[in-house]
């Protein structure tokens, strides 16, 4: 198990990148991180006393709360899930099952110990798949060996007579001549050196859908699992498929690893993972606040939020691969809160988000930096995403305080839907460019403020048209 040891500070640099503004909310955040790492180092029985302090993010939309989530994700080394407060459903109705939320987060914590594992295997894997690889590319003749058949049959009906799951032993014979060792010794050193990544190979590997084929959204609910019970019963379907060498040794190595790594270890680690560092954010999680006024027919608000109280408050969930706790989980909950309040919440819902972040509406000089300062801003994007007709943009720094008073102005006078305010005036802007790029010949394009205000400035003034078209 791992966690991410990066101070707070180191925390909010990296989420500066992307992010503008908001320090409150990445503060927050970071020491929120930061104190799980903490509590690891501390004696067992403490570990046991602490638990995390979830936080509630209160924002409009637009200003950066979905971000700082989608970018967590990829900051730290821990299991996380994003999921939506609204497609929960009260027991006893049609939908989401609250518990799904941890059922999806121990899944995201499989998947990173199973990444941590086969970088252990790795070496001795791909040393496997090489092999393979000789075989295939220099195929030897099979042996005809009827009696092997028939050994496996009887050893098929003896595993089932002691109650274990047959297994099919689906190694073949080869009649290795001297002829053949030569060749394979020879491929083998070019395979080596990199001479054959682009020739293509036939290989026979699991067949994808057969994953997919057989799952159950309501059993998967209840931690129930078919595929694993019917695949002992039944052999695995394999495929081939022609495809380049280089691609080849990729999954034949995908596979080697998932021989050679143990499972019971993989799935016992990953519930401790998902245990200790595991983080859940609620989105949307004011949609599930008590309302204005509801109707008898629909599905009780405050119903789903007492199914969501017993998972942030602590309790065992059951899945496929065992109980999991939720004590020392962390859950971040995000909402607008446009047309309700943080006390509209059930007063046991509210005490469990013990730390409030509210994040502030973005201004002008916001909007500025959001087109300019960001790793990947969005003027970079178009200019990227345009680059590729051999057309080079360029926004002078008029225009960019233009679209940001645009943005601006839209925002206070129709509804404030924040930073996404900028993709709307942006793709309008750049319409004609992109629709035309394609055909035209390569050259430099300048964006100025008086192309803004011929492309956009106009529609922005007439409120009726800023409604429907920004």
């Amino acid at each position: 198990m791992t966690e991410s040891t990066q101070t707070p500070k180191e925390i909010v640099e990296v989420l500066d990148q992307y992010i503008v503004g908001q320090n409150d909310a990445k503060k927050a955040v970071a020491v929120a991180l930061r104190n799980r790492y903490r509590r690891m180092q501390l004696s067992k029985e403490m570990q046991d006393e602490i638990s995390p302090k979830n936080l509630l993010m209160i924002g409009p939309t637009g200003v950066g709360k979905t971000e700082i989530a989608r970018r967590l994700a990829k900051i730290v080394n821990a299991p996380f899930v994003k999921v939506e407060a609204t497609k929960f459903t009260e027991v006893g109705y049609v939908g989401g099952d609250v518990e799904s939320m941890v059922r999806d987060l121990v899944e995201n914590a499989i998947q990173l110990e199973r990444a941590d594992q086969y970088k252990q295997v790795h070496v001795e894997a791909e040393k496997k798949a090489n092999n393979e690889l000789v075989k295939l590319l220099v195929p030897a003749k099979k042996k005809e060996n009827r009696q092997n058949e028939m050994q496996n049959l009887m050893n098929m009906f003896s595993q089932l007579q002691n109650g274990q799951a047959p297994t099919q032993d689906n190694t073949d014979q080869e009649e290795v001549t001297d002829d053949v060792r030569e060749k394979r010794m020879s491929v083998a050193e070019r395979l080596h050196a990199g001479l054959l990544e682009n020739d293509q190979v036939e290989i026979e590997m699991d067949d994808p859908s057969q994953q997919l084929s057989g799952q159950n959204t309501m059993l998967n609910q209840m931690g129930i699992d078919l595929n694993d019970t019917l695949s002992g019963l039944m052999p695995k379907k394999k495929i081939k498929r022609t495809v380049p060498v280089s691609e080849a040794r990729e999954i034949l190595t995908r596979q080697a690893s998932e021989a050679l790594i143990n499972k019971a270890d993989l799935y016992h680690n990953a519930i401790v993972r998902a245990e200790n560092t595991g983080i859940i954010f609620i989105d949307e999680i004011d949609k599930i606040a008590a309302g204005r006024s509801q109707n008898s027919g629909e599905v009780s608000r405050e119903g789903v939020q007492r199914d969501i109280l017993p998972i942030v408050e602590g309790s065992q969930v059951n899945t496929k691969y065992g109980a999991v706790n939720t004590d020392h989980m962390l859950f971040i909950g995000s909402g607008a809160f446009a047309e309700n309040k943080p006390s509209d919440l059930i007063p046991e819902l509210q005490g469990r988000f013990p730390i409030r972040v509210e994040l502030k509406d973005l201004t002008k000089d916001d909007f500025v930096r959001i087109l300019t300062e960001p790793t990947n801003s969005l003027t970079k994007q178009y200019m990227a995403l345009i680059g590729t007709d051999n057309i080079k943009v360029t926004f002078t720094i008029e225009a960019i305080n233009r679209i940001a008073e645009i943005a601006t102005d839209v925002n206070h006078n129709t509804d404030n839907i924040g930073a996404r305010r900028l993709h709307t005036i942006l793709e309008k802007l750049l319409e004609d460019i992109l629709y035309e790029g394609p055909d035209m010949q390569m050259g430099d394009i300048t964006i100025t403020e008086k192309y803004v205000d011929d492309k956009v400035g106009k529609l922005a003034q007439n409120k009726d048209l800023s409604r429907y078209i920004l």
